[in-house]
Formats: structure tokens, sequence, C-alpha cells
């Protein structure tokens, strides 16, 4: 296997389903803490009560030979158990937060399986200093595209559009730039820097936040006027909170 960018492998294209009917396509992420493995997506992908969208499961696909990427398995993820979510979600002052956590049950997966993930050391905290304009990246699967036979993501150019550290009209998130399409809910959004943390310096992405929609102007005529271009990004450290 040639060398690919350890943030292509820590990419996960979810499925959606009910009992065995699919439903949506989108994006998640692995994170890595204390040595649980945890998947991270939008909210709206796991429940979206305005969309009427209530999956009882999810499928995501995963790597089983570390010399051949084209080889995969279905890995099927429940959402509930008797009734209960097997997820987690958090609220602050404005509301609930569209970022979910689910952990993986890691003596299910594969002996062989191949991934990568973000940990805390490469959570961006938002009182970093990061300007306006800055160049950042969506990573995901765009109306469910990807290269389909090595199973991995594309990337999208972005900027920071907005104060980062600062709550977009008091919203827990900032603005990004960029040319997004359904299926990449549940994106990482991230800014690449020089080397990553001690423990993996090759991992060199720093996670700012999880792309959530595209903010839209309600006022905005549809006929007369293009849409502004800018989506919603939840600050990554709520990951602290999910996966506690």
């Amino acid at each position: 296997m040639s060398a690919v960018e350890p943030i292509l492998l820590s990419i996960a294209q979810i499925t959606t389903c009910n009992q065995n009917q699919q439903l949506t396509n989108a994006t998640g992420f692995f994170f890595e803490r204390n040595n649980r493995l945890f998947l991270i997506t939008s909210r709206h992908v796991f429940i979206d009560e305005a969309g009427n969208h209530f999956p009882d499961r999810i499928l995501i696909k995963l790597f089983t030979d570390t010399e051949n990427l084209t080889q995969t398995t279905g890995f099927s993820i429940p959402l509930y158990r008797s009734g209960k979510a097997l997820w987690t979600q958090a609220k602050d002052s404005s509301g609930t937060i569209d970022v979910v956590a689910i952990e993986l049950k890691q003596s299910a997966m594969p002996n062989s399986v191949l991934y990568e993930a973000f940990s805390p050391a490469t959570v961006c905290q938002p009182d970093t200093h990061v300007e306006v304009g800055t160049p950042l990246m969506v990573v995901g699967f765009p109306l469910g595209f990807s290269d389909t036979l090595h199973n991995l993501p594309v990337v999208r150019q972005a900027i920071v559009a907005s104060s980062f550290g600062l709550r977009f009209q008091g919203m827990g998130y900032f603005l990004t730039d960029a040319r997004t399409h359904r299926g990449i809910s549940g994106a990482p959004v991230v800014m690449r820097v020089e080397k990553g943390p001690s423990s993996r310096p090759e991992f060199h992405w720093l996670l700012l936040g999880v792309h959530s929609s595209r903010l839209d102007v309600g006022t905005r005529d549809l006929q007369l006027d293009e849409a502004l271009g800018l989506n919603c990004a939840w600050y990554a450290d709520i990951l602290m909170t999910l996966t506690e």
C-alpha cells in the first residue's frame, strides 16, 4: 500500500438505516480517548425530528487489510438498546449541540482493522489564536462521493469565516466558507500544522470543529440571490464532554 495521509484513514462513511432500509449518507470520524474509541458525527445524522429522520442503526466501512485499501467490511452499529440511545449528546445555553459521539465496541471489530483517530491532543481549543481567513479542510463524503476503489474520502478547501473563539450569534459554532453538500454532515473541520503532538508527530492536523450544515438567510430571494456559501462548524472542544 502506498503511503496514505493518516487523516484520510480517520474518516468513516456513514449509511443510516431503519431495519433493513437504507436512509441517508453522512460522514463521521474516529476519536480515541483513554483507550476508548468513538465515532463522531452530527446529531441530525442519528436523529432529526424536523426531518422525520429516525434511523435505528448505522453502517460504516472498515478497512480490513493494511496492505490493500480495496478490502473493506461493513460494520453495523446499533443506535439504541431497549429503547435507550447508545450515543451521547450535549446542550448548552443556546440549546442542543449538533454533535454526537457513540462508543465503538473494539472487541467486535475485525482483528486486522486499519484506522487512524483524532485524540484530545489534536483538539484545537476555542481560545487558540486562529485568524479569520485561515485555510482549513473539510474531509468527508459529499453526496456520498468518494474514491470507490480505495474507499477514501475527498477534501474540500475552506477558510475561517467568522471570529474563531466567539460563538456566532450566540451559538456554539463558528463559520466556514466552503462548498459543501449533503453527505458531508459530521465531517471534521481541520487546520494543517507543522507537526502533530509529541505522541503522534505524523498526525499534523488540528481539529477545529465538526461540520454541521450550510447557513442560509431566510429573507434571501431564491430567484435573485445566490446562497451565502457559509457553513456552521461546532467547536471541537465539545468532544471532551461527549467522551468523558
